[in-house]
């Protein structure tokens, strides 16, 4: 005190001296004399804290993991110092450690987890995971209490009853002996629904085989079975012997034996019949195997006809049962059975006798030519060349695919066989043609040439050593079969129609002396096999002349049909 006196009587100032007299004596101004700097001044009190440190913030970033030191609740969870956001409400200023809120981090054993999930899902119920619940259950909370809280891991059976079987072990009872797989004893063994339910599963299993490819399939096939009808021409199908329609004449005074054929052949000067009852364009023609004593034709009118060539010249049998034009006729070797191939998809086995149809063949792809395999040991197979650009192989007895032959670019046009039968040639859209051999799928040669058109029509020479083909500029190309290999004759070539467009069908004389083709202003061209000049054109048909066919026994009989709806026979 006596140093404060002294203090009060320095020369600093009366002003300053009263000031500081008039001051009480508190821990502040002691702070405050200490720091004034005065020489002489002590300092008699030690420094004391001005605030207690338990009520300041505690030194904690809550966006930290780790913690130093132990805080209290009420440190760990106060607010952060600082301004506060005024556009903030309470909730988005709390402390968050996920986007939505805060989330109190909690461990459970996998055993336990797997008890409670499996016991709600069975029972209804299980245990709140909560860590405030207790003992407390969430879900069907009457059920929880009626099994006293037991869980699937408890001893408590939960499932039903086991199912008895009806058993009869005695193995001498051959009548009733079930052993272990007989019926249960609660087993129904019929299950009837009720009337709507059976209504409604009704209209469900109906619209599900309607839209399946196998239903759409069944119901074309009934529809064109439906539409399948014959219509014979002729009174009686045998005559006084009882031989049929399809055994050669003996009255005609031609020899109509398979190995007969005429030493000379001339060109025909006259028409000698017409033949109608397509009511459209003809586009195929073929004669009977063998004998030639009839001849059937197929047209756009989607009906096919089997015409007599000696006697009345009439029709015998009209067969009906496609829905869109007939593309091609083919007969087998016997001519028992012939094939015929639509635009509208579908290839079918005729009986040539009976009209009726034996089997359909069916891709869903439209065929272009059909040709039976000319061995008779192979006769019930058959190839068809399709527009999908592949060759297809079928029997005729199973009605199933045996091979493809899928090398073309294009739709198939024609397939010719050589080489004995061992091989055949086919010709496409492409302007190729590929060499097989029969039921290998490889082409085993390529002939493509620049100048080469495609070939809608081949046909090979009765002397087997000549295929000739109808090409798109007007011109008939030539192959020679030389130690049976096909090779194209570049240099040689007939010329003089106009068949460009159409598929046009080519024929040889008998005796190799001519060959022949329509072209598509309905004329019919004959030129010299030897010389390679025309020998004879005329007007034969008021639209396109698609085909002519030589007699294969007489020396000047020919057929052509056109697209003005007739077959007209020449002599």
């Amino acid at each position: 005190m006596d140093l404060l006196r002294a203090y009060g009587d320095d020369d600093s100032g009366e002003e300053d001296e009263s000031m500081d007299m008039a001051r009480p004596i508190t821990l502040e101004n002691c702070a405050t004399l200490k720091m004034s700097g005065h020489p002489g001044t002590v300092m008699v009190a030690p420094d004391v804290p001005v605030e207690n440190p338990a009520h300041q913030v505690a030194v904690f970033d809550p966006k930290t993991k780790q913690i130093n030191h132990n805080p209290t609740y009420e440190q760990l969870f106060q607010p952060e110092s600082g301004p506060v956001n005024p556009f903030k409400s309470a909730n988005q200023r709390a402390q968050k450690n996920t986007l939505t809120g805060y989330v109190e981090p909690a461990h459970i054993n996998e055993f336990h987890f797997n008890r409670e999930i499996r016991s709600f899902d069975t029972l209804g119920y299980a245990r709140n995971p909560t860590a405030e619940a207790g003992n407390e259950f969430i879900g069907d909370v009457k059920a929880a209490e009626a099994n006293q809280g037991a869980s699937l891991m408890d001893s408590k059976k939960t499932g039903g009853e086991k199912r008895k079987r009806e058993r009869n072990m005695d193995a001498s009872d051959l009548d009733n002996y079930t052993g272990p797989w007989g019926r249960y004893k609660d087993e129904k063994a019929v299950a009837v629904p009720d009337a709507e339910l059976k209504k409604e599963l009704d209209e469900i299993v109906k619209k599900r085989q309607q839209k399946s490819k196998r239903f759409k399939k069944e119901k074309e096939e009934e529809q064109h079975k439906a539409d399948e009808t014959t219509t014979l021409h002729i009174k009686q199908t045998s005559d006084y012997q009882g031989r049929s329609f399809l055994v050669p004449p003996a009255f005609t005074g031609v020899n109509l034996r398979k190995d007969a054929v005429p030493d000379r052949c001339f060109i025909p000067k006259k028409q000698v019949h017409v033949y109608k009852g397509h009511t459209k364009g003809v586009n195929c023609i073929q004669w009977f195997p063998s004998s030639a004593h009839l001849f059937l034709s197929c047209s756009y009118d989607t009906k096919i006809k089997l015409w007599e060539v000696y006697g009345k010249h009439q029709a015998v049998r009209t067969y009906a049962g496609h829905k869109m034009p007939v593309r091609e006729v083919q007969f087998n070797n016997d001519g028992t059975e012939f094939l015929s191939a639509s635009f509208d998809r579908y290839i079918k086995l005729w009986d040539t006798e009976t009209g009726q149809v034996k089997n359909r063949f069916h891709t869903g792809h439209i065929p272009f030519c059909i040709k039976f395999h000319p061995d008779d040991d192979k006769n019930h197979m058959f190839l068809a060349g399709m527009q999908n650009k592949k060759i297809i192989q079928w029997d005729c007895r199973s009605g199933e695919i045996v091979q493809e032959y899928d090398r073309h670019l294009g739709a198939v046009n024609t397939i010719t066989f050589f080489d004995k039968n061992r091989r055949f040639a086919s010709t496409s859209d492409d302007k190729s043609i590929r060499i097989w051999e029969w039921e290998i799928p490889v082409d085993t040669k390529l002939i493509q040439n620049v100048g080469l058109s495609s070939i809608p029509h081949m046909t090979k020479s009765p002397n087997d050593r000549w295929v000739v083909g109808q090409c798109m500029d007007n011109r008939i190309v030539l192959f020679q079969l030389i130690d049976d290999k096909l090779r194209f004759a570049r240099k040689k070539a007939f010329r003089g129609h106009n068949a460009a467009g159409y598929a046009c069908a080519t024929d040889f004389s008998p005796d190799m002396s001519y060959l022949m083709s329509g072209d598509a202003d309905g004329k019919v061209v004959i030129w010299d096999w030897r010389t390679h000049k025309i020998v004879a054109k005329w007007k034969a048909h008021d639209n396109t002349c698609i085909s002519a066919r030589w007699h294969p026994h007489e020396k000047s009989k020919i057929i052509t049909a056109g697209w003005d709806n007739v077959i007209k026979m020449w002599t």
